[in-house]
């Protein structure tokens, strides 16, 4: 989501979720429930890079509403633990077994990792899924809908495998590589409810320590298909550059804080809007400016909306940590950063290769001469990045602004990550088809 602070792509983003055959759980949904489960939180190794595919979307591809009202209505609360992506551990199986998957709302495709040997002769680690394990998993054979070519909604690339099995290979824009077999799995959300078996990526060789949970508008998607017509998350502040990730939260089904929060719609588009360019699957948002401390920013905007050709999309995505603004938008924030601090900046100083606006010395003063970062939205609605944390620490002494070209990542659109979301709940309310944003102590939401 899909996610996080590198040069991928962004260009697509998938989800698998199972469109099941199977009857669910026989114990009834209890549209009360709420369900905590105690999530850990991991550095990602190698350095964190966005979970999207180097991919293009079909131009035909239809905006579908990915839930119904009548769906089950699931209470599920959850805490995830920050460390550049935003990863929740999930029980997925039967008996549960735990898994970490980072959250994205920017990908279709749920996966997680799946020993190679099956049965082993020990039980998994606890980044590894064993299938051996769970009575409710099965294999996807190569006649099924999703492993045909050119379904709607799912463009992944499938193949048959010697075993007559549907068989994905995910490529990374920094070249790694996530593959295995499409499965039917259950997620455990008690000892008594769980979701049908969903369609999922079993990955048996890619690099990365996590999976990821996919939940974009796509009608594989984990929203889609397990029917969550509302799930929210609130992203604590991030400590210094070596300091221990704080905890936050993740709710499946209603939150109790959402009295407070406000809300804008999300943007649809007629069929003749979606171009290549164009991402219909994202949480598309009405952004119309960007101010600094008390400036208004002279952006047009055109510049936050997609044209006939997709250009200009806005889309907010928790698997990127970062903003990525198009060329107008960004050279106008910097030209106003360099007008209040340029004496100050790094000089010849690129983060990652997408950050160029970062500074040495002591990032308050900084902050308070950058003033207030302010994202506004349609109906008056902001978010306020506060100019004590409107930098962010990224080592030996060194603060960047998380704003970078959106060009970086060879996108026509602008992205608001997840740096730009911490200490706040972000809800996503699929039914009525909105986002909400409401101020939080994260660090404190899931205790």
């Amino acid at each position: 989501m899909a996610l996080f602070n590198s040069i991928l792509l962004l260009l697509c983003f998938f989800t698998s979720i199972p469109l099941s055959t199977q009857k669910p759980t026989k114990t009834p949904l209890n549209p009360s429930l709420s369900v905590s489960f105690p999530l850990t939180s991991l550095p990602l190794s190698p350095p964190p890079t966005p979970k999207n595919l180097v991919s293009s979307l079909s131009s035909t591809q239809p905006n579908r509403a990915p839930i119904t009202t009548n769906a089950p209505p699931y209470n599920y609360r959850s805490a995830f633990k920050y460390s550049m992506a935003l990863i929740v551990s999930l029980p997925i199986g039967t008996p549960p077994q735990t898994q970490q998957m980072v959250l994205d709302t920017g990908s279709q495709l749920s996966w997680f990792q799946c020993n190679k040997k099956m049965p082993p002769k020990k039980p998994p680690p606890t980044t590894s899924f064993d299938p051996s394990l769970s009575s409710s998993f099965s294999l996807l054979p190569c006649n099924h809908p999703i492993c045909k070519p050119r379904v709607p909604d799912f463009s992944l690339p499938t193949s048959c495998d010697q075993n007559r099995l549907c068989h994905y290979s995910y490529f990374y824009a920094d070249g790694t590589l996530a593959e295995g077999n499409l499965v039917r799995e259950k997620f455990a959300l008690s000892s008594t409810q769980s979701t049908p078996p969903l369609i999922l990526g079993c990955a048996t060789d890619t690099s990365d320590a996590q999976g990821i949970l996919g939940m974009n508008l796509g009608r594989l998607s984990f929203a889609s298909q397990a029917k969550i017509t509302k799930f929210s998350y609130c992203t604590p502040l991030r400590p210094s550059h070596d300091g221990a990730p704080p905890s936050g939260g993740f709710y499946l089904g209603e939150n109790p804080n959402s009295k407070t929060f406000q809300y804008v719609s999300i943007l649809t588009f007629p069929q003749s809007q979606r171009m290549p360019n164009f991402d219909p699957l994202a949480f598309t948002l009405p952004l119309v400016g960007i101010r600094l401390g008390a400036r208004k920013l002279n952006i047009s905007a055109a510049a936050f909306r997609p044209n006939a050709g997709g250009v200009g999309q806005t889309m907010i995505d928790s698997g990127s940590e970062y903003t990525y603004l198009v060329e107008e938008a960004y050279t106008k924030v910097r030209g106003a950063i360099l007008a209040s601090v340029g004496a100050k900046l790094k000089k010849g100083y690129v983060y990652e290769g997408v950050l160029d606006m970062c500074f040495d010395g002591d990032a308050m003063s900084t902050g308070r001469l950058i003033g207030d970062l302010v994202f506004e939205y349609e109906k008056g609605v902001e978010v306020v990045i506060e100019k004590e944390r409107v930098l962010g620490d990224v080592g030996g002494g060194v603060h960047c602004l998380g704003i970078a070209r959106s060009d970086s990542l060879g996108i026509p659109g602008n992205i608001i990550g997840n740096v730009h979301q911490q200490n706040m709940w972000v809800e996503y309310d699929l039914a009525n088809r909105r986002v909400g944003f409401g101020r939080a102590d994260c660090s404190r939401s899931v205790q």
